[in-house]
């Protein structure tokens, strides 16, 4: 069994000495420099390199830069994507999106462990545990969301949160280690005034 294929089954793996993986990331970090490189009024051309990044697109997206990902072809996103500066996405495994993701400023999805043990941390082995964010999600700025977490659809994550176990549906749910703090209820279509 290759290094790659211990990771897609979420075993340990070699993430740092592994040829075929360094050499993956490396193609893909070059993708990312040139898409962060590039003048923000080059949408085209930052689709281009984007398109050629991502694994998955449904639809409409919008990436601002500087963005960074490990593989890129793990990472699927829905219709009307949106992230802001600063996204990471370590996707050692599949990072799912759904429609309507609004992704604020300074967030990180990390799909990547390393090891408990010291030894085997020497040895450079990883866990690979899949991320998945349902539809119309919005992550607040300065979140984390650790490997193997489900965040549920219409949910919002609270600024700064470290997400280490699943969200249900339909929830507001902040703090380190991210909880629930209540439902989304009608009162809140009220919360802001509207013209």
């Amino acid at each position: 069994m290759t290094e790659k294929e211990k990771a897609e089954k979420g075993y340990l793996y070699d993430a740092n000495y592994d040829e075929e993986l360094v050499g993956e990331r490396s193609y893909c970090k070059d993708l990312c420099h040139q898409y962060n490189q590039m003048l923000p009024s080059k949408i085209e051309e930052q689709e281009k390199i984007m398109n050629k990044i991502l694994g998955k697109i449904k639809g409409n997206y919008f990436i601002t830069a500087p963005f960074w990902c490990d593989y890129g072809y793990n990472i699927e996103i829905g219709e009307n994507f949106y992230t802001n500066h600063n996204c990471v996405i370590l996707d050692a495994a599949k990072v799912k999106f759904g429609d309507n993701v609004f992704i604020a400023p300074n967030c990180c999805f990390t799909t990547s462990g390393h090891a408990l043990d010291v030894e085997q941390r020497k040895m450079g082995l990883e866990i690979a545990w899949p991320i998945t964010v349902g539809n119309s999600v919005w992550i607040g700025a300065g979140v984390t969301v650790l490997p193997g977490v489900t965040i549920g659809d219409n949910s919002i994550i609270g600024a700064g949160s470290v997400v280490n176990k699943d969200i249900p549906s339909g929830v507001i749910a902040v703090g380190n280690p991210c909880k629930v703090l209540r439902e989304i209820t009608e009162e809140d279509k009220y919360k802001y005034t509207r013209k």
